[in-house]
């Protein structure tokens, strides 16, 4: 399974973001998708899953602002982040959870400026 991450950039305090990891390969194997965060000096959270079944599991510092998603004909996983804070400021990694391996997309960074 590979990942292409993107979306990131410079981006205002309450301003918004989506990013997209785009994924190919051996897709069918692909249980759930992830996304993680990593700000500097910290280490790296999950943030947001979505699962086969279409079930959605939110960090709950992130509740109510992050929004993942996912576009089946694109093979497509979205992570819509409203309302950006400062410490939002991170890399932030997709992973594709398969049974027996998690494969790591690149990260793209978001810089929330204040």
């Amino acid at each position: 399974v590979q990942l292409q991450a993107c979306g990131g950039g410079l981006v205002q305090a309450g301003g918004s973001v989506r990013l997209s990891c785009a994924a190919s390969g051996n897709i069918f194997s692909i249980n759930a998708m992830r996304w993680y965060r990593q700000a500097p000096g910290k280490q790296r959270d999950m943030v947001a899953t979505i699962t086969s079944g279409g079930r959605t599991i939110y960090a709950d510092s992130v509740k109510g602002r992050f929004t993942i998603s996912r576009d089946n004909a694109k093979d497509t996983v979205y992570l819509q982040i409203n309302s950006l804070k400062p410490e939002d400021t991170a890399v932030y990694y997709c992973a594709a959870m398969t049974a027996w391996e998690t494969y790591w997309g690149q990260g793209t960074l978001v810089t929330v400026s204040s």
